[in-house]
């Protein structure tokens, strides 16, 4: 058989009669057909014809079901690589499946496209599947749409998720995936049950307030050209910090599959970032991230872009992109984790994924329980509902965003929002953007109705614990607070084991020494060698430490002409060393 006809119109009819084609060809039925007075069930049948091995012989016509109706309604071109696929489209006990199927996975046997049609409910002849790849193979579409393998905004307008696509031209854009990946967007219950259940419960509770406008703020980050970030929040076990991010994931689906971890490696990392694109990436556990990579992970989660890769010709893939804000959870901050492994704090991983108190409030995480007993009935009822109502709150706040269509409206919104978040130092300001961002989400949803709070319900959050972190790192340089920190833990680990009395008439024996310390109008000093300097303060080069040093104003003394002092010894001898006073290292 070389020759297929394309497929054929859908029948409206029961039982309406066709009449035959030229075999051999595919022919789809939506519904039971007659031809030729023989009845054809609903489904995908090849109309063939068999020769025997008599070249006079005419061919004896025969007729195979294939499977339940399946329609290739497009051809798609990925917007993200440019490859080639089939939109493919049938139903399943009344409910249409849609798969976007690459045409480089039926270059081979076809198996996995099988694999993938049947997990999604596709009914087959089993001992004719191959058929149905020749059969999706030959068949000539006219309709081209575009596909993408990322949630969130697209070129076209249109946000995309992938049970929906909203906005735009919803019928010219669809996501692409390999058709087995986990449904982490997902939904149940309703949007006013959710409101009433689930939200309504968040106000009182300035930590479940940020985590509902963290899930929320991913939809504006490309709006206003804010770059990614996080918090983590921070609490004892069974302090409700979970709770807060189950709340966070309802919006968008069920807590339990919409909810990623810290268990992952790097690269995981980013697939799980890139799969919630303009949405929230919710992290469980910070313990159970690698405390050698953890600090790494959180700058990928921020910076939105994923390592080179190559193929097996030696060309570079496309990197895995991102914008998300990420809602993270532990029992320690993301440097304690990290000095697990002996690695030194990262001011600016800190700064990307910054500590909110979820531990130490009224009620561990929760400030007001809504005349509930306590903290564990309140807890309870909160876990029950965000499992019987969820995968609303998110699509329906980006819908009400796609009706705005002046493009600086939300950029205008943003800018009088930051101006509420004070912050003098442009590194504290990084932060004020992000809990800026999450205010400005909170309040366009209370606008929008999306959220049932009161307005300035989410700003009043979002500034009481942005204030709360401003109080407890301070507004000034993070990398001059970090080094200082080092510093004076160094003298407090090492003040008496490596360093000795300048003022020794006799050389001391030190193992491994650090330096010396002298008494200067009543005041200890200590004298660092460079290496030791280097030591104290890891990950940070002699040049940027002594800069920190001269900013704190902690260096007493220095040379003519460099940072480093000129001393001779009592017992003979000169060095230069870096003196340090530890009561400005405070």
């Amino acid at each position: 058989m070389n020759q297929f006809t394309q497929i054929t119109e859908p029948i409206e009819a029961q039982g309406q009669s066709l009449e035959p084609q030229k075999r051999p060809y595919y022919a789809m039925y939506q519904q039971a057909v007659l031809m030729d007075g023989k009845p054809y069930k609903s489904g995908v049948w090849l109309h063939g014809i068999r020769h025997s091995n008599n070249p006079d012989s005419e061919g004896v016509p025969f007729d195979e079901w294939l499977c339940t109706p399946l329609s290739i309604e497009a051809e798609t071109i990925s917007t993200d690589d440019g490859k080639v696929g089939r939109l493919l489209r049938f139903y399943h006990y009344g409910k249409f499946n849609e798969w976007v199927m690459p045409m480089e996975a039926i270059a081979g046997s076809g198996e996995e496209v099988l694999k993938v049609l049947m997990g999604k409910g596709l009914q087959v002849n089993y001992t004719k599947r191959k058929n149905i790849i020749n059969y999706i193979a030959m068949q000539q579409v006219h309709t081209i749409i575009e596909t993408t393998y990322k949630t969130g905004w697209h070129k076209s307008g249109a946000f995309v998720l992938p049970n929906q696509v909203l906005g735009g031209n919803s019928n010219k854009v669809r996501y692409q995936d390999s058709g087995k990946a986990a449904t982490i967007f997902s939904s149940q219950g309703s949007l006013e049950a959710w409101q009433k259940s689930v939200a309504l419960l968040c106000v009182g509770n300035p930590v479940l307030i940020l985590s509902l406008c963290c899930a929320l703020a991913g939809t504006l980050l490309f709006k206003v050209s804010i770059k990614g970030g996080g918090v983590h929040l921070v609490g004892d076990s069974s302090s409700g910090k979970s709770l807060a991010q189950e709340v966070a994931a309802s919006v968008w689906g069920h807590p339990d599959s919409f909810a990623a971890s810290w268990d992952v490696t790097k690269g995981g990392i980013e697939i799980e970032a890139a799969s919630r694109n303009d949405t929230v990436l919710i992290l469980d556990e910070i313990k159970r991230a690698d405390p050698y990579k953890v600090q790494e992970m959180a700058y990928a989660i921020a910076n939105g872009i994923g390592k080179s890769t190559m193929t097996r010709e030696r060309e570079g893939r496309a990197k895995l992109t991102w914008r998300v804000l990420a809602l993270s959870s532990g029992e320690r901050s993301l440097s304690e984790h990290a000095a697990i492994a002996g690695s030194p704090a990262h001011a600016g991983a800190e700064l990307r994924m910054v500590d909110v108190n979820a531990g130490t409030r009224t009620y561990k995480a929760f400030d007001y329980l809504h005349g509930l007993a306590d903290g564990q009935q309140f807890h309870s009822q909160l876990t029950k509902s965000c499992r019987q109502h969820y995968g609303y709150a998110g699509a329906a706040m980006v819908e009400h965003l796609l009706t705005q269509t002046d493009d600086s409206f939300y950029l205008k919104a943003f800018t009088d929002m930051r101006k509420t978040f004070n912050a003098q130092n442009p590194q504290a300001g990084r932060v004020a953007d992000r809990f800026a961002v999450m205010a400005l989400a909170g309040e366009l949803a209370t606008k929008y109705g999306v959220l049932p709070w009161p307005v300035g319900t989410a700003k009043n959050a979002c500034q009481l614990l942005f204030n709360e972190w401003l109080a407890t790192v301070g507004d000034g340089n993070s990398e001059d607070k970090q080094i200082a920190q080092s510093l004076a833990d160094f003298i407090a680990r090492y003040g008496d084991s490596r360093f000795s009395n300048m003022g020794d008439k006799y050389a001391t024996i030190v193992h491994n020494r650090a330096g010396y310390w002298r008494i200067e109008d009543g005041k200890k000093l200590y004298l660092f060698n460079n290496p030791a300097l280097k030591e104290a303060a890891q990950g940070y080069g002699l040049k940027r430490i002594i800069q920190t040093l001269e900013v704190i104003g902690a260096l007493p003394m220095k040379g003519a002409d460099r940072p480093q002092k000129l001393f001779r010894f009592p017992f003979g001898g000169a060095d230069r060393f870096i003196v340090i006073d530890p009561e400005k290292l405070e």
